[in-house]
């Protein structure tokens, strides 16, 4: 059974929402899923003061486990057009996998979040698609199949590139349906490239 893990970042809970999404879509592709988080960086006095989410319930991630997936989905949300520095520190330390070659051939997508429409999300998911092309890793992002991210009658995240969702200036807004509807396509088509190329 090919083996998938979901990445993620969450400062408010929006990115965990994606994520928990992409894991569901993995998962009816038949392929096993883990769900795990990269350490929160930010002194604990600050992420207080912040808001933000500290009790998400998916488990710390160690880069060493990073080789024991056939597929890696990592979702973070943007700042200024770039991925959070939290995951940034996370696959920065991931530099013995890349010098052996250790997640060459796996398969790799990206997900985000930024509080506008025209926020940096593309930019963001090509930040976090540059380092997995960086560890030799084959990219799958959200085709077309996935007919949501067109519509024009709603504000609606989604790109080529990846899964998307905006949360509003104020963080208020949680991904819509369709937004999650998009990321558990991305993960249903990461998971059954998975198992064609791994399976």
């Amino acid at each position: 059974m090919a083996k998938v893990l979901v990445l993620y970042y969450s400062s408010y809970g929006h990115i965990e929402a994606m994520a928990k999404a992409v894991a569901e879509g993995a998962i009816s592709a038949g392929a096993q899923v883990d769900i795990k988080r990269v350490p929160e960086t930010a002194p604990a006095e600050v992420a207080k003061a912040a808001h933000f989410k500290l009790d998400q319930d998916a488990p710390v991630a160690a880069i060493a486990e990073l080789a024991d997936y056939d597929a890696i989905i990592v979702g973070t949300g943007t700042r200024f057009g770039r991925m959070s520095s939290q995951m940034a520190a996370f696959l920065d330390q991931a530099g013995g996998l890349w010098a052996r070659g250790a997640l060459h051939g796996k398969v790799g997508g990206a997900f985000t979040s930024s509080a506008t429409q025209h926020g940096g999300q593309e930019t963001t998911l090509f930040s976090i698609i540059t380092n997995l092309l960086h560890f030799g890793m084959v990219i799958i992002g959200l085709d077309y199949g996935h007919a949501g991210q067109m519509k024009l009658d709603d504000v609606v995240g989604g790109a080529p590139y990846g899964a998307t969702t905006i949360s509003g200036s104020d963080g208020s807004r949680m991904p819509s349906q369709e937004e999650l509807e998009g990321a558990r396509y991305q993960g249903r088509r990461i998971a059954e490239t998975t198992i064609k190329l791994h399976g």
